[in-house]
């Protein structure tokens, strides 16, 4: 199925139901000496889509589901919380805060990649091995955005969609990724005429727009960033949303309007029609 088939009637599971997440085939996948649940599904090339706090929420699915349905194998790992579930504000901020004293993530660091990276590059190497094509799309949301960019040093990574980048947390123009590295990344875009897509909204606090003139002014016009306004965010949000995050800030899951015309829709389809021009020829 083309991008363009894709419909905002697809996947009309429940937002407010746990999601048994039966239609992946879920997989243990061992990584320099690292073993993470990994939930695949479609055919074609492959996308890495990597979940939001506070884990695989039904939100998360459904947006793998559409990269699915638009022609992609979607692999999804869990990277922390539990799959599926709707959690409550108290779980979903213990969740986060697990994850922020983690040995695998840098919360709190500028100027330096969570050496979660370096297992996600590995799964696009695998992913790209069983899928074939050109190369592997990957997005990273809120927790994870900038990993999506980190992931551009991996040859086999083709398209990166930073969503709502929050790390660090304590610097609202910092970055998590290294000089060196955003150096690399910069020089393999120029090279291969790549670019990395971003959304954020305006409003956001947990990803500002100090943060993407950082990215801007390390990654020029190969850096697209997209802002949307604040009355686009959906208002009927999960608990987590409610008490913890208090602003737009999930453009593809949490807060998009699942209904024509709306620019969180729009933002879905670019993102869809991005990784459709990158791995389909």
């Amino acid at each position: 199925m083309s991008t363009t088939q894709v419909s905002s009637t697809t996947n009309k599971r429940s937002m407010h139901e746990n999601d048994p997440l039966d239609d992946f085939t879920v997989r243990e996948i061992s990584l320099n000496d690292v073993t993470k649940r990994v939930y695949i599904a479609g055919t074609g090339p492959a996308v890495i889509v990597m979940t939001e706090m506070p884990g695989i929420s039904p939100h998360v699915a459904r947006f793998s589901r559409w990269v699915r349905d638009a022609g992609f194998t979607v692999y999804m790992p869990s990277l922390f919380g539990r799959d599926g579930i709707i959690a409550t504000a108290n779980e979903s901020a213990a969740v986060f805060q697990r994850a922020c004293i983690s040995a695998e993530f840098r919360a709190l660091a500028a100027n330096q990649s969570s050496p979660i990276t370096k297992w996600l590059m590995a799964l696009a190497r695998l992913a790209h091995k069983e899928c074939g094509g050109p190369g592997v799309g990957t997005i990273g949301m809120c927790f994870t955005g900038n990993f999506a960019l980190t992931m551009m040093l991996e040859p086999s990574v083709l398209a990166s969609v930073v969503c709502q980048p929050s790390l660090p947390m304590n610097d609202p123009a910092g970055i998590e990724i290294s000089p060196d590295e955003i150096q690399a990344v910069r020089h393999r875009l120029d090279l291969e005429d790549l670019t990395v897509l971003a959304y954020r909204f305006e409003g956001d606090r947990f990803c500002r727009a100090q943060r993407f003139a950082t990215y801007t002014e390390a990654l020029g016009d190969r850096f697209i960033a997209k802002v949307l306004p604040d009355n686009a965010a959906n208002t009927d949000v999960a608990p987590f949303f409610e008490q913890h995050v208090r602003c737009p800030h999930s453009v593809v899951t949490a807060h998009l309007i699942d209904e024509a015309g709306q620019p969180t829709l729009a933002a879905r389809d670019e993102i869809l029609a991005f990784f459709s021009q990158r791995l389909n020829h």
